[in-house]
């Protein structure tokens, strides 16, 4: 019985610091276990979504397979994540989130924080794509509308016309749009959600949970953290201009706020100095930068 016992010490303890291998027998150097067949494959535990979710605290890297979505998840600290649906453009935040790797309308990651190639568009909040939103950026500190027209509000329809023209608000609210509508950029579902399939909006809180991770609350810290966010100015609804001052960065959330000057949005603002999520006008125009859902 003693060296039946020792026999399984022994083993135990080999096993412990050796690699282990089945069907190979020289397993990669930087394998603990490596697996090997032309006929057989791997099988993962499988269940639910239900079942995934009542696991108690899973482990970073945990990885199922989900019958319900027939794909593989895996848990990454913050939450359960569709591999399936994981693109070459997602970023991954220290809050958990995935991102898109850039603006709406760049056509490239920022390489700097006054990467003009990254500030992409500048939406009106709750506007869809309809032209409005595009600019021609020459420079950190020139751009302009790529139609000259503007159109004075309010308007009462979700795509004023010309669609493509900026649309001012010079007046209480101070929004495109009259009467204000607060289902616009709701979800992936939301009428005029200006972003790709499968990504929405980011909340009020996803941002501030972003400004919770960086390493400072400033531009540094914008474009330090893996969303590498530009400044990008912002076009004002009230006399129709953009502004610029080489530090500003400016974003839109889904999440809307009830004041004393009607509804308006939050969005993410940060300059040299500070980083904050407050209450805006709709009538000004952010960027926007899409998150999964």
């Amino acid at each position: 019985m003693k060296k039946k016992f020792a026999i399984i010490v022994l083993l135990s303890s080999i096993f412990s610091f050796a690699q282990v291998s089945i069907g190979t027998s020289t397993p990669n150097a930087s394998a603990i276990l490596d697996v090997n067949s032309n006929e057989k494959g791997f099988l993962p535990p499988r269940m639910t979504t239900t079942a995934r979710n009542a696991i108690t605290s899973p482990a970073v890297g945990l990885t199922i397979y989900n019958t319900d979505l027939k794909c593989w998840d895996t848990y990454n600290g913050k939450r359960w994540i569709n591999l399936s649906t994981i693109t070459s453009t997602d970023v991954y935040s220290p809050s958990g989130l995935v991102w898109m790797d850039r603006n709406l309308g760049a056509s490239q990651v920022a390489t700097s924080s006054s990467d003009f190639n990254a500030f992409g568009s500048l939406f009106q909040w709750g506007r869809a794509a309809d032209g409005h939103q595009l600019i021609n950026w020459t420079s950190a500190t020139a751009g302009t509308p790529q139609t000259a027209t503007t159109t004075t509000g309010p308007v009462n329809t979700n795509t004023p016309s010309p669609a493509a023209n900026f649309i001012k608000a010079t007046s209480s609210p101070y929004d495109w749009r009259n009467p204000q509508n607060n289902n616009l950029w709701q979800g992936v579902n939301g009428t005029n959600n200006p972003c790709p399939s499968g990504y929405r909006i980011p909340t009020q809180v996803e941002w501030q949970a972003e400004i919770n991770s960086w390493t400072s609350q400033n531009t540094a810290g914008a474009f330090a953290s893996p969303l590498k966010l530009p400044f990008n100015n912002l076009y004002r609804a009230s006399d129709d201009g953009l502004l610029y001052d080489n530090s500003y960065g400016c974003y839109w959330s889904s999440t809307i706020i009830s004041t004393v000057n009607g509804i308006k949005s939050y969005g993410l603002t940060f300059t040299t100095i500070d980083a904050q999520v407050t209450d805006k006008y709709r009538g000004d125009a952010f960027g926007v930068r899409c998150i999964k859902d």
